[in-house]
């Protein structure tokens, strides 16, 4: 197995859950990092635990001659301009073989459309990273109930939902630089494992088509004024004036082209879950079966009582966003492989090995960021949104939100 460098762009939160995910792959090395603010504890961990070189560059231009896979995992309003700079970089000779993109994909469907036509003009294998899609227990369940599900037909519903009590980082919670609220940064993960968990055995992933989108989106906790205050004290960022969404729900309709059935794919996203910790559900129900699965169910618990809770140093040590430090906790051993990171890191290995895209590519992506389009359109209407309808897809082509315009008020 040919070993390939990755080139890491972003020194984030989401950089540091991904370095954990590639200990667990094989065939992979982290050859260089790039960010907007020097990635030293993203490079220091590499090398402490044996990733690689772990070199930090100052441009992508001049890390992309030095790495095989670029993998951007940089803030979303950074997206355009580091695309652009890597495609130079492979127009002036770099041999990558891949580039991964973090979701979304682009803010908008402009800015995803761009991405992809920007990438094809160097025609380079891609990989747009879902996590929740490469879950080992949805996985499972799937081929678990694969001979029942052609007996009996697809699974006609999926409810999904994420949820943990905020980002980590100012950007994310800036409508304008991350691309709006809660819909944006959590309501892609539903839109996407909903969609695959009714897609039938051995179809492709975009197989069921899209058909109609209801939401409707919400500033509950975030709007308060002692969290109002609360988020511009640690933050900067001001709800009173540029507020996003901090709760959503929806629904998709979708139709499958072979046989007419319709399937409806729920969703609900919040960043008010203020309980263990970051809840990741899934239930998909098919005519006389069915699964479910919750990242808050864990085989391993412990225990800290108040006495004992002065010596607890890091609240998040047994699970991401965990709300508390003391009482009874769930644990889980290993966060990245449970959500899906491993896998989809794995999946764009062989994939770029073999000279082609993943499984989920950045077309796959540019669908995803109309489905969350066609959300905040709905909210903003107060009405479904109808995917059939050639008008309405010509106006999503061009559509920016007005909680990403930073007009949140208008409509929250």
């Amino acid at each position: 197995m040919r070993t390939l460098r990755y080139g890491i762009v972003g020194g984030g939160f989401i950089t540091m859950f991904h370095l954990r995910a590639l200990r667990q792959v094989r065939g992979v090395e982290v050859a260089g990092l790039v960010s907007r603010r020097p990635p030293e504890a993203a490079a220091r961990y590499v090398r402490e635990h044996g990733l690689g070189e772990g070199k930090v560059y100052r441009s992508v231009k001049e890390m992309a001659p030095h790495v095989d896979v670029v993998a951007i995992f940089a803030p979303n309003f950074t997206r355009i301009a580091t695309i652009e700079e890597l495609v130079d970089a492979v127009k002036a000779g770099a041999p990558l073989k891949g580039v991964i993109c973090e979701k979304p994909l682009g803010r908008n469907l402009p800015e995803a459309r761009r991405l992809v036509e920007l990438i094809r003009q160097v025609n380079l294998p891609n990989a747009y990273f879902e996590n929740q899609i490469y879950m080992k227990s949805v996985n499972a369940a799937r081929e678990q109930l694969r001979q029942v599900s052609e007996a009996m037909g697809p699974p006609l519903l999926a409810r999904s939902g994420e949820e943990h009590a905020g980002p980590h980082n100012a950007w994310f919670w800036d409508p304008t630089q991350q691309g709006g609220g809660v819909m944006s940064d959590m309501g892609c993960h539903c839109l996407g494992v909903g969609w695959y968990a009714l897609t039938p055995p051995d179809k492709p992933v975009r197989f069921l088509q899209p058909q109609s989108v209801s939401a409707d989106l919400a500033l509950l906790k975030w709007g308060q004024p002692r969290w109002r205050q609360e988020l511009l004290d640690r933050f900067g960022v001001d709800y009173a004036r540029t507020p996003a969404e901090d709760f959503a729900t929806g629904m998709v309709t979708y139709l499958n082209p072979e046989t007419g059935q319709r399937a409806k794919s729920q969703f609900s996203v919040s960043w008010m879950f203020d309980k263990q910790g970051m809840r990741l559900a899934l239930e998909t129900l098919g005519a006389g079966y069915g699964f479910e699965t919750s990242t808050l169910r864990s085989s391993l618990e412990v225990f800290i009582g108040d006495v004992a809770a002065a010596g607890v140093a890091n609240a998040e040590a047994a699970l991401e966003k965990s709300q508390s430090s003391r009482g009874l906790l769930a644990v889980q051993p290993n966060e990245a492989d449970l959500y899906g990171y491993t896998d989809e890191n794995e999946d764009a290995a062989a994939s770029f090995r073999a000279g082609r895209s993943a499984m989920l590519d950045w077309d796959y992506g540019v669908e995803i960021v109309r489905l969350t389009m066609a959300a905040y359109l709905a909210s903003e209407r107060r009405a479904t949104v109808d995917l059939t309808d050639p008008a309405t897809n010509e106006f999503l082509e061009t559509y920016v939100p007005l909680i990403q315009q930073g007009r949140g008020g208008e409509v929250l």
